[in-house]
């Protein structure tokens, strides 16, 4: 990977292809190869940009207070993009809607699947599973606690290990151990979710949510939905949490219609 230095530390990033710039953001539970799957089918007419948010995969921890949105914004300008199409995954895809509130000139278009709302009042389901992985980490038990993020956000609550494909897990499992031994870190320096008004955004939009994905993800996307004036809502219906690793082909077929591109030069 290449690599943004910075006085915080560092960026990890990747492109790849040939074309106009599609910036792609992972969830907050896995890392850029979480995209793998789908960039095939932008490369031949994109170029498609990846990158590690701090704290995750091979981006450096943070040394001080930061924005995943002016990370965001840096890394574009680095790579001298003043103006791109934006897709961002869970985490992600908050960082992406957050960075198009702040910089609307800079996105073209922008697609959210299954972003977190701030300040939503979290389902029973929720609340369990973030009070136990609290616990484990408190014990020390990242092995385990690895082992509930993997059930919760790549298996999800409505299926089981064997409706998920296999290698999956094996492809998250490294990812979600270098995010949970940093997210005290990262937790202590993130600025956190911006405070733009979704009514005054006026970047065309596309939400996506999984069908299998948790009740709150599911009720939050239609919120994004009603909310973004004009915006596209989507459902996959094979998908929980993590979209693009659940249906890559799906996905890429979806982006592709909303860009309106073939996937050709």
């Amino acid at each position: 990977m290449l690599r943004l230095d910075d006085h915080l530390g560092h960026l990890a990033y990747t492109t790849t292809g040939d074309g106009p710039p599609l910036v792609l953001v992972h969830a907050g539970v896995a890392d850029h190869r979480m995209w793998d799957a789908v960039v095939p089918a932008f490369a031949a007419g994109h170029t498609v940009i990846r990158y590690d948010l701090r704290g995750f995969g091979e981006s450096g921890v943070p040394t001080g207070p930061f924005s995943e949105a002016e990370d965001l914004g840096r890394l574009l300008d680095h790579l001298g993009y003043d103006r791109v199409r934006l897709v961002g995954a869970s985490w992600g895809g908050r960082v992406a809607l957050d960075f198009t509130l702040t910089h609307p000139e800079r996105v073209e278009s922008l697609a959210i699947l299954a972003a977190p709302w701030p300040g939503f009042a979290w389902g029973e389901e929720m609340v369990t599973y973030d009070a136990a992985e609290t616990a484990l980490l408190e014990a020390g038990d990242v092995d385990d606690a690895v082992e509930l993020n993997l059930d919760m956000w790549l298996r999800g609550p409505s299926r089981t290990w064997d409706d998920v494909e296999a290698g999956l897990s094996e492809q998250l499992r490294s990812p979600m151990r270098t995010l949970l031994l940093n997210q005290d870190v990262v937790g202590r320096y993130s600025q956190g979710p911006g405070a733009g008004e979704l009514a005054g955004l006026s970047v065309r939009t596309l939400v996506g949510v999984g069908k299998l994905d948790v009740a709150d993800f599911q009720e939050i996307a239609r919120r994004y939905a009603a909310e973004i004036p004009g915006a596209e809502f989507v459902e996959f219906a094979s998908a929980a949490h993590l979209i693009a690793m659940d249906a890559p082909g799906e996905v890429g077929d979806v982006l592709k219609e909303f860009l309106g591109v073939s996937g050709r030069p």
